[in-house]
């Protein structure tokens, strides 16, 4: 069980994943009136062993709200406040996850268009649920990747993850990697995810930011996203780390500043 469940109650949850309820919050801009006003609302997915309430997902809810835009920032499953085991953790099931939020924010009469942003492990979430919805009437306006942490297949095909290492060819049931247990069926899938095929099936915009200091995931993998999309800028930070902490006011400032062109390019989906 995940260390962020020793301590958790009993809820109620307004969203189910594969794995139980999800926890979401939504964040609206100042005075808006869920009855009478719409705006454009972005799905906020965080990081591997990361949480809906740490940077730099908080951070993009408040500066999005600033800017007209409500956001839903939510814990996958096995993290935060949602339920669920990390042993049981697959990329497949967040990515069914976020499909479950996102199904859940086409049902709010309120929104006018969605948009998708992901970092790290989220980031690769985002990538490839977008490129699912490449066909769906109803796909993201746009999506915005901040380090995408495409690297986790090699990883798991090298045999590692976060100093810990094991058998590829044969992983243990589970592996212990910082006081959590990351399943053989993570590994198994991550060994065969088509990050790239899926994620460049998207024909919308992108924004990818990628620090050119990142120890975790080297920037060359965002290189690779901009090259698979037909429509997408990429920002690569100098002096920059994976966690992006360092340029702060340049990374929120960027994403932001994308979502509003973007939002501002199409009509509104919904009348």
């Amino acid at each position: 069980m995940s260390i962020f469940k020793i301590f958790s109650k009993k809820r109620q949850y307004d969203i189910h994943g594969t794995q139980g309820g999800i926890s979401a919050s939504i964040t609206l801009p100042e005075g808006f009136d869920r009855d009478r006003d719409r705006c454009p609302m972005v799905i906020l997915m965080h990081g591997f062993m990361s949480c809906k309430k740490i940077y730099p997902i908080p951070h993009l809810a408040r500066a999005l709200a600033g800017q007209g835009i409500a956001s839903i920032r939510f814990d996958f499953n096995a993290h935060g406040d949602s339920e669920g085991n990390f042993v049981d953790m697959t990329i497949s099931n967040e990515i069914a996850d976020a499909e479950a939020v996102f199904d859940y924010v086409c049902s709010l009469p309120y929104v006018s268009a969605i948009g998708f942003a992901g970092h790290s492990q989220g980031g690769v979430v985002a990538g490839m649920l977008a490129g699912k919805l490449e066909d769906s009437p109803r796909k993201p306006v746009c999506l915005a990747l901040l380090a995408p942490a495409a690297v986790l297949k090699d990883d798991a095909l090298a045999g590692q993850c976060m100093g810990a290492r094991y058998d590829a060819s044969d992983p243990p049931e589970y592996v212990n990697v910082m006081f959590h247990k990351l399943g053989r069926k993570f590994i198994r899938e991550a060994q065969k995810l088509p990050v790239y095929e899926t994620s460049g099936l998207y024909t919308g915009k992108v924004c990818i930011i990628h620090g050119k200091k990142d120890r975790i995931v080297p920037y060359s993998y965002s290189v690779r996203y901009d090259g698979t999309y037909e429509d997408s800028e990429l920002h690569l930070i100098e002096g920059e780390g994976h966690f992006l902490k360092r340029h702060r006011k340049e990374v929120i400032g960027t994403v932001v500043a994308f979502m509003k062109k973007s939002f501002a390019s199409v009509p509104q989906l919904r009348k």
